[in-house]
């Protein structure tokens, strides 16, 4: 009966001046990091990295756009690249308490962090088993794309799935609401945290 906090795609081409970038998704970044402080350590048995790790040399099942240009709907300009600076995590999300990091998007369309795997070839959904994992909460990025499909995918599989509706952040306003929406449908919960309770970062500022 362990629970885990799933942080999906908080990367530098998805936070600002990225190739795709989420207005607010450095200030999301920081939030999540106190987040993380205060509720990390008592309240999840796991904590897990969700990260795009796309191929450079091919268009990742379609994934990328051709020469017409991205639809911003199933194509995307190149971004998150393996092993480039936009691959990598924002450097406001403090990954201390990231206990596994997993991978998406190696050559195929990916959004859901369910599609991801460990460096060692586990799926999320194996690793989760392994822990015990009945209880999901989701923060991160995008809210009505990889959020959306992160947690549509946990409920699917059986889950009990929170977004932190403070703690995600959207590329669309009405898309990302509609997202939300679709999740308290499929049984999800659309929570708040305890972020605007007057809790400091790490450095003394209020978020």
């Amino acid at each position: 009966m362990a629970r885990a906090l799933l942080i999906v795609d908080v990367q530098n081409d998805f936070t600002e001046d990225g190739a795709l970038a989420v207005a607010g998704g450095a200030e999301l970044a920081a939030r999540i990091s106190a987040f993380l402080h205060r509720h990390a350590e008592d309240e999840y048995d796991l904590v897990v990295g969700s990260r795009d790790w796309h191929h450079g040399d091919d268009d990742n099942g379609g994934h990328f756009a051709g020469p017409e240009g991205p639809d911003f709907v199933t194509t995307w300009p190149v971004h998150c690249v393996a092993g480039t600076p936009g691959a990598e995590y924002h450097p406001e999300l403090d990954t201390e308490y990231v206990d596994v990091d997993v991978f998406k998007g190696q050559g195929t369309p990916d959004y859901s962090a369910f599609q991801a795997r460990t460096e060692g070839d586990v799926l999320l959904p194996e690793l989760l088993a392994e822990h015990h994992v009945t209880t999901v909460d989701v923060v991160g990025l995008a809210t009505d794309h990889c959020v959306r499909a992160t947690a549509l995918d946990a409920l699917a599989a059986g889950y009990d799935v929170a977004v932190f509706d403070d703690l995600v952040a959207g590329v669309d306003t009405d898309r990302s609401a509609r997202a939300l929406d679709e999740i308290r449908t499929a049984g999800g919960h659309v929570d708040h945290s305890d972020m605007d309770e007057g809790l400091a970062n790490p450095g003394g500022a209020v978020l």
